[in-house]
């Protein structure tokens, strides 16, 4: 689903793009969910890249409702105003998608949540999407096309005239020209040979000569002993294809939690008629060990939500995401390229799609690749479906 709340508590995890929604063309239903239950929403703590935020239900001071009776400011809520907001938030959801489905002008007043173009860990900033072109009638296309042609035939004409101007001279010029080409391919045969032979004798590490020379059973990649177990040390993963060999444990904190929910009424973008599995990651803030960047300073608490198809491939992908989690690969420590912040938690190089719509550029769907590319993202990671 796009919220999530914990029992007695009076905040709630939504989806940013549901809340953005409902500030804006829902904020009457926010209004009318204020008079009627005495309670008022605000967004208290955003997700670093926008995927999801809390939000705060705070008694609105004067009324008698206030989210039930004896609520004090900071208090749980009842679990009837709870299942209020939630049933609020999935009606604005489902409106959001019906705009999706509709015209494009319509499409065009939806959020679009997430961070923009790639960048190396994945993130980076919003772009503006390109203008739709005008659209040409049958009749000037044709009139366009016409000149285009007709310039087409005077090259194609010009052409052949030169042609028959050169087919007497280049006669004499090919034999030169194939004895030439005989002889830069003989040259780059050897080369090549010559490469291959070096790569045999040098490591690729070192780039000198082997020295007590170790060759991996999996890929045939061939070091020195001495500089594969130094590149073991940093990753057991070969230096030549990333190949990874053992189990590969990153240092993801180990206070974080994955939930899954699925949404059967929920389509993505480009995988109609499957429905929706939304991923939750959450981390209570803590202080780094040792294996992070620096070991006892603390770091923020986070929460991320991502978004996959309910469909045989979203499923088998979730599968292995589920491994990489276990083995603590989706996120790390270090310095958000986002917002510029040290000691924070970040993605790890495996991306998600943290918007629904939006396409690539927001981080959203459609993406006909994106399956693919994260698949092989985590069998770089040594996650594979064997």
């Amino acid at each position: 689903m796009s919220v999530r709340a914990g029992q007695g508590s009076n905040e709630v995890l939504v989806s940013q793009a549901v809340w953005d929604y409902l500030a804006a063309a829902g904020r009457p239903w926010l209004i009318d969910f204020q008079d009627k239950q005495g309670l008022s929403a605000g967004i208290i703590r955003r997700g670093e890249r926008g995927g999801c935020c809390a939000v705060r239900l705070r008694p609105v001071e004067g009324s008698r409702s206030g989210g039930g009776p004896g609520m004090m400011e900071g208090g749980p809520i009842s679990n009837e105003t709870r299942k209020s907001f939630i049933d609020l938030c999935r009606c604005a959801r489902k409106e959001m998608s019906k705009q999706e489905g509709g015209p494009k002008w319509k499409r065009s007043m939806l959020p679009c949540v997430g961070v923009g173009v790639l960048e190396g860990d994945g993130e980076g900033s919003l772009l503006t999407p390109q203008p739709p072109q005008p659209r040409r009638s049958q009749r000037q296309q044709q009139r366009c096309r016409k000149p285009a042609e007709d310039e087409a035939c005077v090259v194609l004409s010009n052409s052949m005239n030169s042609m028959n101007c050169m087919s007497h001279d280049a006669s004499g010029q090919r034999k030169q020209d194939n004895m030439e080409v005989n002889c830069s391919m003989m040259a780059s045969s050897h080369s090549h040979s010559q490469s291959e032979a070096d790569d045999h004798t040098s490591c690729s590490i070192c780039m000198g000569d082997m020295v007590e020379r170790t060759t991996l059973e999996r890929c045939g990649h061939a070091f020195c002993r001495s500089c594969l177990d130094q590149a073991f040390k940093v990753k057991r993963a070969c230096p030549v294809c990333r190949l990874v060999y053992g189990q590969l444990i990153g240092n993801q904190p180990a206070s974080g939690t994955m939930m899954v929910e699925r949404d059967p009424d929920l389509e993505l973008p480009g995988h109609e008629g499957y429905g929706c599995i939304c991923i939750i990651y959450s981390f209570t803030p803590g202080l780094q060990a040792p294996e992070h960047p620096n070991p006892g300073v603390s770091y923020p608490g986070t929460d991320r939500m991502a978004y996959l198809p309910d469909s045989p491939e979203g499923n088998r992908v979730l599968g292995l995401l589920r491994r990489a989690f276990e083995q603590r690969l989706i996120f790390t420590i270090g310095t958000s390229m986002t917002t510029g912040m040290h000691n924070v938690i970040t993605w790890n190089d495996i991306h998600h799609k943290t918007s629904i719509w939006g396409g690539p550029r927001c981080f959203g769907y459609p993406d006909p690749t994106y399956l693919v590319r994260v698949t092989e993202e985590l069998r770089e990671k040594g996650i594979t479906a064997d």
